[in-house]
């Protein structure tokens, strides 16, 4: 159980690094995103760094359990709420951006509660 972990929470981790690498450069498909779900610009940078601060904390639970659970955990919020943010924009063709990130937050959380 644990190698099926290591493997999902690297995935994970990975892509929310790409993930807020893409919010730190501010691609333009970024921002005409956040502007159809009526989310500030000025999110952004907060937004990528929550991601960039789970994807560490998957990958320093590696090593302690109870930091990747709690970013597993912090993860799953984040992507419900991003969901969420489509959902109220009516865009409901875009959940398909944050719907992966979730399944694999989720998947690193179920796993890492299993491995512990």
């Amino acid at each position: 159980m644990f190698t099926a972990y290591v493997i999902v929470a690297v995935l994970t981790a990975v892509a929310n690094i790409g993930a807020a690498a893409v919010d730190f450069l501010r691609s333009e498909w970024v921002l005409g995103n956040m502007t159809s779900y009526g989310v500030p610009h000025s999110w952004l940078f907060p937004l990528g760094a929550l991601k960039a601060a789970g994807a560490l904390g998957l990958l320093v639970g590696l090593g302690v359990p109870q930091i990747g659970i709690a970013a597993a955990v912090g993860l799953v919020l984040y992507f419900v709420g991003a969901v969420i943010a489509v959902m109220r924009a009516r865009w409901y063709s875009h959940i398909r951006y944050p719907a992966p990130f979730l399944l694999l937050a989720v998947g690193s959380l179920a796993l890492g509660l299993a491995a512990t």
